[in-house]
């Protein structure tokens, strides 16, 4: 069984994945915006070039996208998702890619629990936690 997240940017998908492609090395296989839909009647009220959907790659992981039905800002609240780098540098390289516009919440620092471990909010509002283990 895997779990697979389903992020709802509402307008900012295209942005967010372009900025996942360059701070995570993610990938796109797949990615169809509201016009591409086979059921047009479905999507009427929703701007044809907006992201309906969108399977990202990063690493052996998938996270789903989509701007929804784009009204509003996204909210991500009450999760986080966390990496859990090879080593120092790669931790180092990933959190400083994701906290580029974003908030740190938690500097890289180590812990009881781990060689390294910190926390931040991209420019999305999505909390991340990077973890090297020891």
């Amino acid at each position: 069984m895997k779990i697979e997240p389903y992020l709802c940017f509402n307008g900012q998908c295209e942005q967010a994945i372009e900025f996942y492609r360059q701070a995570l090395d993610a990938e796109v296989p797949l990615m169809m915006r509201f016009k591409d839909s086979p059921e047009p009647h479905n999507c009427a009220d929703v701007d044809p070039e907006l992201i309906m959907h969108a399977n990202v790659q990063i690493g052996g992981n998938t996270l789903m996208m989509s701007d929804g039905n784009g009204k509003g800002g996204p909210e991500f609240r009450g999760f986080s998702l966390t990496i859990a780098p090879a080593d120092r540098a790669e931790a180092e390289r990933l959190f400083n890619a994701l906290a580029d516009g974003g908030t740190i919440e938690m500097p890289l620092s180590e812990t009881f629990w781990a060689t390294c471990f910190g926390m931040v909010t991209d420019r999305f509002g999505v909390s991340w936690m990077i973890n090297l283990e020891g």
